[in-house]
């Protein structure tokens, strides 16, 4: 495995904790921290078309005219024929997609409209598509398991404001959830409709580089893992091509890295193929099949099981961070029930967003082989040069605080149901020159790393 070679990188002494940001009404809680200044590092065809004349015999110009005539005659018959049959190809193709989205947007108790556009349905908790699974039918989400050990969360947890739809102070009753509302748009966006809400099959490397994504993330292995936890920064990154994304999160992996490959995935997203904009949305993923047929984002398909009330996944975070100003960031804890063994997400400090049930998978039934955290982009390559589309805040690493984009705490929960801090964290930048990663450690945000940066330039072609 090619790994970055990690130098350690100088960084301020005194990192305080600050809690303050007033948003729509709200009180919202977000780290803010300060740091001490170090210089810093900056990295800085018309076609031409020849005509040529030559005399034709009579007998060819006769015959090139009669082809042209079958031709022309031939063509106005197909396309007639192609005319009159795509009524039906279009009728049949909106019917698959009404059925189609049927079966994800359950019937709803309560309607919210976000300032965003977004439509939020407050769906029965026993009614969401999770329940559509076989294993599922006839249940009710489970009880809230006990955390890991070392678990700390602040007060007041409950009356923060994570997402746009309710900034206005409007959420859905006890015993529903918030669900973001497909449209027939976002179906049509997709690329194929029966890949609507699943990712691309690529090829997996265990070091998590494969053509056409690219990542800068730290990762742990060589060890079982049964969850992972941190805290990042979330920013509004930009992606210049419908078909490509820019993503921040945590894999929760296992699996030989080849078809049996499992993962849990959670973070923010900016996918305009999906959602239909450029905001950064809270999303999950998983698959047991390295993404052929299994999993989805979101709730589009049976297996997540939702049981929070106030956080609609798929919705977009609010508020988000600023270029050299104030900082946001969330709290992301994946952890394995010891009692039941499903997979549990935690949002924030202490909102319990649902589990994956144990059955989803093969090898995550057990337990994980790996833990990634970083940064990830689909370079398209649009007319053979890198994309422009941004990691994370769109700046290096070197930039630091404030500039580039951020995890912080990471830790990971071993067989004993506790939080410990990791021990052998290792950073990789699979293309260095367009998106970096620098990693260390302290007293006050443990283990970290910076990491990002802008797509194509200078030393990125």
């Amino acid at each position: 495995m090619l790994l970055a070679a990690i130098r350690g990188v100088e960084f301020g002494k005194s990192m305080e904790m600050v809690c303050c940001s007033d948003h729509r009404r709200r009180q919202h809680q977000c780290t803010r921290i300060q740091t001490l200044v170090f210089p810093e590092k900056r990295y800085k065809n018309p076609t031409n078309m020849a005509f040529s004349c030559c005399k034709i015999s009579p007998i060819i110009s006769f015959f090139v005219v009669f082809l042209l005539f079958v031709s022309s005659v031939q063509s106005g018959q197909f396309n007639e024929t192609e005319l009159s049959f795509r009524p039906d190809k279009e009728a049949k193709k909106l019917k698959f997609i009404r059925a189609h989205l049927a079966k994800i947007n359950k019937p709803s108790v309560k309607t919210i409209q976000s300032p965003d556009g977004d439509i939020i349905d407050c769906v029965l908790a026993d009614k969401q598509p999770a329940f559509d699974h076989p294993e599922l039918k006839g249940q009710k989400p489970l009880d809230p398991p006990e955390r890991p050990q070392g678990y700390a969360t602040t007060t007041g947890i409950f009356e923060e404001n994570f997402q746009t739809w309710s900034s206005f102070d409007e959420f859905c009753p006890e015993g529903t959830i918030p669900i973001r509302r497909t449209t027939e748009q976002d179906v049509l966006r997709a690329s194929s409709i029966r890949r609507f809400g699943t990712k691309i099959r690529k090829p997996i490397r265990r070091d998590s580089s494969s053509g056409g994504h690219e990542h800068a993330v730290g990762y742990v292995t060589g060890d079982s893992y049964y969850g992972a936890k941190a805290s990042l920064n979330v920013w509004a990154p930009r992606v210049v091509n419908q078909y490509e994304f820019s993503l921040s999160q945590i894999w929760v992996i296992s699996g030989s890295f080849g078809d049996d490959l499992n993962t849990i995935e959670a973070g923010w997203q900016v996918s305009p193929e999906l959602y239909g904009d450029n905001y950064p949305r809270f999303f999950t993923y998983w698959t047991n099949d390295a993404y052929q047929a299994t999993g989805c984002y979101n709730l589009l398909c049976s297996g997540f099981v939702q049981t929070s009330s106030r956080i609609a996944i798929g919705a977009a975070i609010s508020p988000i961070s600023s270029y050299n100003a104030g900082q946001f960031d969330i709290s992301l804890l994946v952890w394995k029930d010891p009692k039941h063994g499903n997979w549990w997400l935690e949002f924030g400090n202490g909102i319990l967003v649902g589990y994956w049930p144990s059955f989803l998978f093969t090898h995550l039934r057990d337990h994980a082989s790996m833990v990634q955290f970083g940064g990830e982009v689909v370079n398209s390559r649009v007319s053979g040069q890198h994309t422009l589309t941004q990691m994370g805040s769109g700046h290096f690493a070197g930039e630091g605080f404030a500039k580039a984009s951020y995890f912080r705490n990471l830790q990971v929960v071993d067989w004993d149901n506790s939080l410990i801090p990791l021990s052998n964290l290792r950073v990789l930048a699979d293309h260095p020159n367009c998106y970096d990663i620098r990693g260390g450690i302290n007293r006050v945000w443990g283990n970290y790393f910076y990491y990002g940066g802008p797509g194509k330039n200078s030393r990125c072609p």
